[in-house]
């Protein structure tokens, strides 16, 4: 007697079913694990750029031949323009807009830097420098102001562009002797950040090394 026919096709179609159900076991799995990836790179923190950050530190050379002006000097903490008292670097690609690099960044605020600057400069032409007013008697004090330090991009290649207001004070006769405005440019020898820092260094050493002439003329008017 023939074997029955009709009980092979519902073990073929079980067959089928296990197939099937392993595959789309399968296709989930590897959905899952792809999600879990995913989610896991996505809890992880975003990357930053690294930040850097630059100094002004230009030293004039003075002649130590000279005689010293027989005074003590103080010299005050030098003040900035809004806009120029920050860390940040600041450039302009047109006028009346400032803007500051993202990464870049000064060392302290530049007017800070600026001031044991000024002290070294001085040093070799005064008979005596402090640095603090009111720590011990003064003769003159000079009063700095940061009126301008920024990368100009409007022209190319771009500029570093300096102004320093400097003011010298009798102190026994409250009285301003002398003011004067320092204004330089520079070129940039490259088109980022530090182009420009390199270029200000440049345009600060030409400030310092007019300084003691103007201190010299302007303390032999008292």
């Amino acid at each position: 007697m023939a074997n029955p026919l009709p009980n092979a096709a519902p073990e073929n179609e079980h067959e089928a079913w296990r197939i099937n159900m392993k595959m789309a076991l399968s296709c989930w799995m590897t959905f899952a694990i792809a999600l879990l990836l995913g989610g896991c790179s996505a809890l992880q923190p975003p990357k930053v750029a690294n930040t850097h950050f630059y100094t002004l530190d230009t030293i004039s050379a003075i002649n130590p031949v000279q005689q010293k002006i027989p005074q003590v000097l103080a010299i005050s903490m030098p003040g900035a323009r809004p806009g120029f008292d920050t860390p940040q670097i600041a450039y302009q690609r047109q006028p009346l807009e400032l803007e500051y690099f993202a990464t870049q960044r000064w060392a302290d605020t530049p007017a800070k830097m600026l001031r044991p600057l000024l002290v070294q400069t001085l040093e070799p032409v005064f008979q005596a420098v402090v640095a603090t007013p009111g720590s011990i008697h003064a003769d003159l004090r000079l009063d700095t102001e940061l009126i301008r330090l920024q990368q100009d991009f409007s022209l190319q290649p771009s500029l570093i562009h300096l102004m320093l207001r400097v003011q010298l004070i009798d102190l026994k006769d409250k009285n301003v002797i002398s003011t004067k405005q320092f204004d330089v440019t520079e070129t940039a020898a490259s088109k980022d950040a530090y182009g420009g820092v390199v270029a200000a260094n440049r345009a600060l050493l030409r400030v310092l090394e007019q300084l003691p002439e103007f201190c010299r003329k302007a303390s032999s008017r008292q």
